[in-house]
């Protein structure tokens, strides 16, 4: 059947592919082929196309792929992971998450099950900002846990998925990526990744917590979408010059995550600090913290074992949790 997954899936070699062979290969005729190709090209992917020849993607990009993540599953991570969903495409993957949660209620035990996408059409970002999600270019995903303690004993769990995230990149092979207060990657100052956690239920009973990530894999050529960034960013593929292998990173991550996931509870933020204080962007250097109108000013000194910041300011040692709250380095002058 003729759709844009399965045609992005055919062109996702590479290789050149003629419209009278994609007729074939769909049984329907090269309109109807010309056709997707324009809606895949209205979705962001760049597409060359040549005369005696046919279309190729302008470069190879790698799907999602069930058997691929389950493959490179440890056996740790297969037992804890209860459900892999993979959508083409979906308003968001928190948005998806919360609608299983909600059907299900708070009694579901819903821990475990990861939804990846390849494309968000209305990704979110932490304090209401738009996430940009182009077509099959980076990791969009959220996964489910069920805690039974209560929210309030989930301190620090944005910094300890962000430190299971470094994890899994630095095991691909991947350096220099840091973190910042309280749930972003960064790559010598610029956006690699986010976190946004969001979490239903009793604030000292049981809760569902939904763990989103959105990572930067393979966003250089995508200028029609990335101008709708507000901040530097940067992609995985700008670190390396490896290939990089969508499925691999995806079982990766969960490697890192849901065994994680699995310990909090008991074991909290603490035996992650020092593995967040090595990989802390802004350890030691001057910020600037937001809070709604109000701007602080001092030097970033670390974190605490329940995950708030620490700054040192004018007037004395400030501590700070997560909310409402933005922090960026304060710029040199000259």
């Amino acid at each position: 059947m003729l759709s844009q997954q399965a045609l992005l899936t055919v062109l996702s070699d590479g290789e050149w592919h003629s419209g009278e062979d994609l007729g074939a290969h769909f049984n329907v005729s090269r309109a109807a082929i010309w056709k997707q190709l324009k809606q895949l090209q209205t979705a962001g992917i760049a597409l060359e196309s040549e005369r005696g020849k046919g279309y190729c993607l302008s470069s190879p990009m790698s799907l999602l792929d069930h058997a691929s993540i389950n493959a490179a599953l440890n056996q740790q991570t297969q037992t804890l992971v209860s459900n892999l969903d993979i959508e083409f495409s979906i308003p968001s993957t928190n948005s998806g998450a919360g609608q299983k949660i909600e059907q299900g209620g708070i009694d579901a035990n819903y821990s475990g099950h990861v939804i990846f996408a390849e494309q968000q059409t209305a990704g979110r970002g932490r304090r209401g900002r738009t996430w940009v999600s182009p077509l099959g270019r980076n990791i969009y995903t959220s996964t489910i846990w069920r805690f039974s303690a209560g929210a309030s004993a989930l301190s620090g769990l944005s910094l300890a998925v962000g430190v299971a995230i470094v994890k899994a990149l630095e095991s691909l092979g991947y350096k220099g990526i840091g973190l910042k207060w309280p749930n972003d990657l960064l790559w010598q100052g610029k956006k690699l990744g986010g976190i946004l956690l969001e979490i239903s239920g009793d604030a000292a009973g049981p809760c569902h917590v939904v763990v989103g990530i959105g990572l930067n894999l393979n966003m250089s050529n995508q200028q029609s979408v990335t101008d709708d960034i507000d901040q530097p960013w940067v992609d995985l593929a700008s670190l390396s010059d490896q290939p990089v292998d969508k499925n691999a990173i995806a079982a990766a991550l969960l490697n890192q995550l849901i065994p994680m996931l699995a310990t909090f509870e008991a074991s909290g933020f603490e035996p992650l600090l020092q593995d967040w204080l090595d990989r802390d962007a802004y350890l030691g250097s001057d910020i600037v913290l937001t809070m709604g109108s109000d701007k602080l000013q001092g030097k970033q000194v670390g974190v605490k074992p329940d995950g708030s910041l620490c700054i040192e300011t004018a007037d004395g040692l400030r501590t700070f949790n997560g909310g409402e709250v933005s922090l960026r380095a304060v710029k040199a002058e000259g």
